[in-house]
């Protein structure tokens, strides 16, 4: 059965598109056939700095009933992707029955990949938690200010309390060392372990540097960049993580259970 992975944050502005998109290049580069799902319907942006101009987004999907073979694009490194649209305002706020229909129509894609990126929209909204619980593993990007810490919070209490989500992953972005982000995380980890019934793990750190602040500008995903060695061995760290935390296997919707 192929792996589903979702990226989450409590609130925006805090990397977690860029995460998903370098984490899934990074799996790619690794030996998986992976397919980069941008659930953020009607604003997503992980075509942008993948440099990719989809034909067809989720949108055709749902109100044209065209099918997935149709909407999925052809990524660098062999990465498969399948865009939320942007500026599409008639999928904003799509009702449950319509994400569950676009998860069942991903089951197609266990022929092709067997690991699955979510990247879901920021925050603790409907959809989020939908997406969140529909995968085996969740992984919280979380930066080091109170607002982060806050917002993260939150989204687990609720992913927790909504859906029975026990198990989450956390990496610490913009840090200047590895040792900064295990410190930002052990705050982190102090208080979810003081109020939450929650199980949160450290997957890693992603440096702040220059270049990854270009490669965004350049829309080319810095794990594609050779002279990024630093950047690169930090993704493939935090994927080699992630692939071995803890699993949810919660009742309900999800991706690639046939059910």
């Amino acid at each position: 059965m192929a792996n589903s992975i979702a990226i989450a944050s409590g609130k925006g502005g805090v990397g977690k598109t860029t995460i998903a998109v370098n984490l899934a290049l990074t799996l790619t580069k690794m030996g998986s056939k992976v397919a980069l799902f941008d659930t953020d319907f009607g604003l997503a942006n992980s075509h942008i700095m993948l440099g990719i101009n989809p034909k067809k987004t989720i949108r055709d999907l749902i109100k044209n009933n065209a099918s997935i073979n149709e909407v999925i694009e052809n990524g660098p490194a062999g990465l498969r992707f399948i865009s939320g649209g942007s500026g599409l305002i008639d999928i904003l706020n799509i009702e449950k029955n319509s994400i569950f229909q676009v998860i069942r129509a991903l089951d197609s894609l266990e022929k092709l990949v067997n690991t699955m990126i979510v990247d879901t929209p920021a925050g603790a909204s409907d959809n989020s938690i939908l997406f969140s619980a529909a995968v085996d593993r969740l992984l919280i990007v979380l930066v080091g200010e109170p607002t982060s810490f806050l917002d993260a919070y939150t989204f687990i209490k609720a992913a927790n309390i909504e859906k029975g989500i026990r198990n989450f992953s956390v990496v610490v972005n913009m840090v200047d060392n590895d040792e900064t982000g295990k410190k930002t995380f052990d705050k982190f980890h102090k208080i979810t372990d003081k109020f939450l019934d929650v199980n949160v793990s450290y997957a890693g750190s992603i440096p702040k540097s220059t270049k990854l602040q270009q490669s965004i500008v350049k829309k080319l995903p810095i794990v594609l960049n050779k002279d990024a060695e630093l950047e690169a061995i930090a993704f493939k760290r935090l994927a080699k993580n992630v692939i071995k935390s803890a699993t949810n296997r919660n009742k309900g919707i999800r991706f690639f259970s046939g059910s």
